[in-house]
């Protein structure tokens, strides 16, 4: 009789049986192995009963012997936000572990947003039992039919590969080969792992995993030559030249080059607004961020009259260009993408690396001295919350500083309870200007105005006399310096929430711009048919 696919041995062959194989050679503690050893060392988590056992093994893999520590967080959606934020610190990879369909279609709206920045995030899935695969059954946290590859079809439009691991024969290659290619395209991956395997010994487990060996990824060095060259020739010949940095130089690894290019030739380094935090901003030759008609102050004036611009790593969108209203020219780019150039109207050269062609052009140019994160693209209410869990997790060595909307706060509060159990010394700045003043600039309505809270009072009741937390409510100048100078005095080592009172109509003129021309172009009419 043929036994069906994903179902265990039967006990006569069961692993279990088998004296030789260690106690810990699992598929969970392996599990928690790997993404220990490319970086995820803390892992966000909510529990159900699918994933339970799982995050048994995950939790018995402790740091100190290198595996990982689970993070509890409040809902799925806020784990995988966090995931976000930790692979945004440079730890390699973000992961968190939620139960199937009900947790992991909460936390989809991350990962999606995960997937639009380029970020490898690893989205662990407790799945069903092994033997329900194919046995026509309905199960719990499904929607009713005997089908249990909703929840894969949904992650397959954003992720760059899906792993359902329901049988321990190639368990070990499925979660390799996820996390392997997470990795190699800087993107999310989905596992879904049975809930009845994570703590069988499996002869497949019985040895610590040996490290990645990843192909490196070079440069066509004939491409290379020609593109640096035809670069230095368009750049040189230029009077007043500028460099200005996108988001892509992140998954490309390009900022340290981009910097060395940037100090080699002297020119003036703009950023667009998804790119902030990207390049130094104490750099002497930085002049701000590059958003159009709401840039820095004369930044705008600064790279659209340059002769020649180079971006290195942009995404144009309607957001990053103001509705399509950049005052920049075609033939007087470079566009510079993970691995590919292209040189005004042409010509384009293909198979280059990023931070490869950065750190040759440098040494090509002649000196010209004559001139934070963000989710800009995919743009996600709430993520800030989720993303400063995550990133203070990952980046211990420095203090972050979140500015927060009253309305995208609303989303996701309850991270910041997990922010003060975990001992996170964060300063987050409450803007609390009564709704969602953003789309009040792009298209204003009585949807636009939210219940008022008294915030401070909600992140005291999250810090219920545990942990360390300070708070304050400020509405003048005067007040909003004393709250700084108590949150990095005596309070340093708090998490520390200013709520920030403003008028509602309190609004920056870059915003108002930013908004009008946004509106211009969401309520363009269709096109004749």
């Amino acid at each position: 009789m043929a036994t069906a696919l994903g179902s265990l041995p039967s006990a006569s062959s069961s692993p279990t049986t088998t004296p030789s194989i260690p106690a810990n050679a699992t598929l969970g503690r392996h599990l928690a192995r790997r993404l220990a050893e490319v970086g995820a060392r803390d892992v966000f988590t909510v529990p159900g009963d699918f994933n339970l056992t799982l995050l048994d093994e995950l939790e018995a893999e402790q740091p100190s012997g290198g595996g990982v520590r689970l993070v509890g967080c409040c809902n799925e959606l806020n784990a995988a936000y966090a995931a976000d934020g930790y692979a945004r610190a440079g730890r390699g990879v973000g992961a968190c572990a939620v139960t199937f369909t009900v947790g992991g279609l909460s936390a989809i709206n991350a990962v999606a947003g995960a997937f639009s920045e380029n970020l490898p995030l690893v989205c662990v899935v407790g799945g069903p039992n092994s033997n329900d695969y194919g046995s026509n059954r309905v199960l719990h946290h499904t929607i009713g039919l005997p089908d249990f590859s909703q929840e894969l079809r949904c992650f397959q439009n954003v992720t760059c590969y899906q792993a359902v691991v329901n049988n321990l024969e190639d368990a070990h290659e499925q979660i390799d080969t996820a996390i392997s290619t997470a990795l190699k395209e800087s993107k999310p991956v989905y596992i879904s792992i049975s809930c009845n395997l994570p703590s069988i010994p499996h002869p497949t487990f019985s040895r610590h995993p040996v490290p990645f060996f990843l192909s490196p990824r070079l440069s066509n060095q004939m491409s290379l030559e020609a593109a640096v060259e035809a670069a230095a020739a368009f750049l040189n010949k230029s009077v007043k030249p500028v460099l200005v940095g996108g988001p892509k130089m992140r998954v490309a690894k390009a900022c340290k080059s981009f910097v060395e290019m940037a100090d080699a030739s002297g020119y003036p380094i703009a950023v667009m607004p998804s790119a902030k935090g990207l390049v130094p901003e104490h750099h002497s030759r930085f002049i701000g961020t590059y958003w159009g008609a709401v840039s820095t102050p004369f930044c705008a004036e600064i790279v659209e009259s340059a002769d020649a611009y180079l971006f290195a790593g942009p995404i144009f969108n309607d957001y990053s260009s103001v509705g399509y209203s950049l005052l920049i020219k075609k033939e007087k780019a470079i566009i510079v993408q993970p691995d590919r150039v292209v040189i005004g109207n042409g010509p384009a050269f293909g198979c280059i690396l990023m931070k490869d062609f950065f750190h040759a052009l440098a040494s090509r140019l002649k000196k010209n001295t004559t001139a934070y994160e963000f989710q800009m693209q995919y743009g996600s209410i709430g993520w800030s919350v989720g993303a400063t869990l995550g990133y203070a997790q990952a980046a211990k060595d420095k203090r972050v500083i979140s500015f927060i909307g009253d309305g995208s706060f609303q989303v996701t509060a309850q991270e910041v309870s997990t922010m003060i159990r975990w001992a996170q010394n964060n300063i987050i700045f409450l803007i609390n200007n009564g709704g969602y003043t953003i789309e009040v600039e792009i298209h204003d309505g009585p949807y636009n105005i939210i219940k008022n809270w008294n915030y401070t009072g909600v992140v005291e009741a999250f810090h219920n006399g545990e942990g360390k937390c300070y708070t304050a409510k400020v509405r003048t100048e005067e007040e909003l310096k004393k709250a700084i100078e108590a949150s990095l005095g005596p309070n340093k080592d708090c998490l520390c929430f200013i709520e920030v009172i403003v008028h509602k109509d309190d609004t920056s003129k870059e915003l108002l711009e930013w908004g009008s021309r946004v509106s211009a172009a969401n309520s363009r009419p269709p096109n004749p048919q």
